[in-house]
């Protein structure tokens, strides 16, 4: 190629001869064909390519959907890539495919931005000043994209834990009462003189109930609390209800009433009763009070889990474990109507992955999922080894993604929700964890009833 064939382009009018021959050094006369890819997007754009003959056309590919063109370069001059001459974080935006042959000039980007820099130094800051705001507003977008997505998860694993919480609160103040009338009934037992072998024998009645094996119904503890309160009332037992309904929910009996009531005698059978319901009502509470708090570690420990402060940024890992915590930070937003199933492959080896950020990609994608399906229908989990990838797949039963929409979905800001509720950042971060971060890919097929994200992440890095 010649100085000549360089001047008869648009794009570099105004260059001298010696800035076209110093151009025309470092360059490469690039021939193509038809069909040919020559570069991929989301790859690091390291080359500036310009048009000399034929065409190529700039192509996106959502999922499985045929790839959709988004312009054609058809005239000699046109450009694309290059970006890192001015920015070394940005890659390709579409893939080059040529649809006639042709010829492109490449020039290497970091080139590019040396010789742009001792030619124009006065454009080159205007550039880089661009880049840098366009980047700097980007980063404050996600920034506060994370900071809403992460109010988001606080507030419901606040909720999450505020349950177990209560309840453990209202079974210490229960604990409290149940405790004080033990020690109040004991007290009156030994005051009416029951003897060590009599009290031996009503604890060993005691401990014939099965707490944990205890009446569940309801319908049944209700005929079972009324037809034992009026058995303890006609007994002479003072608050013969409430030690009827402690009795009942322990799944006590009248038969075992009888016999209980055979080792008493007229001024112990109060303070029994009430002993042997207490003991039993303590028992419970304290059972409630276990799970209440095993129930808030458990928690605490998918949350730690999930975020990974404490643990290394690239692993060894189980993506099941990743998607099963991020479920548990959703739990507030999937309510009754949303069913969530679980298909996860037995046979899905450990991958070296970077499990916070993936966690990122899953909130993400459950949430999309629960958006699109208003609330009310299905979301399916499944995992898969497929050759050598893992593959994730999250289908939602709303009404799919038109080609159009699927096409753009990757695109920064770009999004189909209504004002204030989606910035249009949650894919475009999932396409760059998956892309860049784990060399995998994210895509989508948008049909109606069963719209599929699909995450494919390398076995071996």
């Amino acid at each position: 190629m010649k100085i000549e064939d360089l001047r008869r382009l648009f794009l570099f009018e105004g260059l001298t001869d010696d800035q076209l021959a110093e151009l025309l050094a470092v360059a490469e006369d690039r021939p193509f064909v038809a069909g040919e890819e020559l570069f991929y997007e989301g790859d690091p754009s390291e080359c500036w390519w310009v048009l000399l003959e034929g065409k190529v056309e700039m192509v996106r590919r959502a999922g499985r959907e045929e790839a959709v063109v988004l312009m054609t370069m058809d005239r000699p001059g046109v450009w694309a890539g290059g970006f890192q001459a001015w920015d070394h974080e940005s890659g390709y935006l579409a893939t080059a495919r040529g649809a006639t042959d042709g010829r492109l000039l490449r020039v290497p980007a970091e080139v590019l931005g040396e010789l742009a820099t001792r030619w124009f130094p006065f454009g080159v800051h205007l550039i880089k000043g661009f880049f840098q705001t366009v980047r700097r507003m980007d980063t404050l977008s996600r920034q506060r994209e994370s900071l809403i997505a992460l109010g988001g998860l606080a507030a419901g694993l606040a909720h999450e834990i505020n349950n177990p919480a209560s309840a453990a609160t209202r079974a210490v103040d229960a604990l409290q009462d149940a405790c004080d009338t033990m020690m109040t009934s004991l007290v009156e037992l030994a005051e009416n003189a029951s003897s060590a072998g009599r009290f031996v024998a009503i604890d060993a009645l005691r401990r014939e109930i099965d707490l944990v094996g205890g009446v569940v119904d309801p319908m049944e503890t209700a005929d079972r609390e009324e037809s034992l309160s009026s058995w303890l009332e006609s007994q002479g037992v003072q608050n013969a209800w409430d030690v009827g309904a402690q009795l009942a929910a322990a799944g006590v009996d009248l038969d075992w009433c009888e016999r209980f009531a055979q080792e008493l005698d007229a001024a112990t059978i109060g303070p029994g009763f009430t002993w042997v319901a207490s003991t039993f009502s303590s028992q419970t509470l304290l059972r409630e009070m276990k799970d209440s708090t095993s129930r808030i570690s458990s928690l605490v420990d998918m949350v730690r889990s999930y975020s990974q402060l404490d643990r290394a940024s690239l692993q060894l890992i189980d993506v099941t474990d990743g998607i099963d915590n991020t479920l548990v930070m959703l739990a507030h937003k999937l309510g009754d109507g949303v069913t969530v199933i679980r298909d996860f492959g037995d046979d899905v080896p450990q991958i070296e992955a970077r499990p916070a950020e993936l966690n990122q990609v899953w909130t993400n994608l459950i949430d999309n999922a629960i958006d699109a399906i208003g609330g009310q229908g299905t979301v399916r989990i499944s995992t898969r080894l497929d050759h050598d990838e893992v593959v994730v797949e999250f289908v939602d039963s709303g009404p799919g993604m038109p080609p159009e929409v699927a096409v753009r979905a990757f695109e920064p800001f770009f999004t189909t929700k209504d004002v204030g509720k989606g910035t249009g950042l949650g894919l475009d971060i999932s396409r760059r964890i998956i892309a860049d971060r784990h060399h995998g890919r994210i895509e989508i097929e948008g049909e109606p009833g069963a719209t599929v994200l699909r995450v494919c992440l390398p076995v071996s890095r």
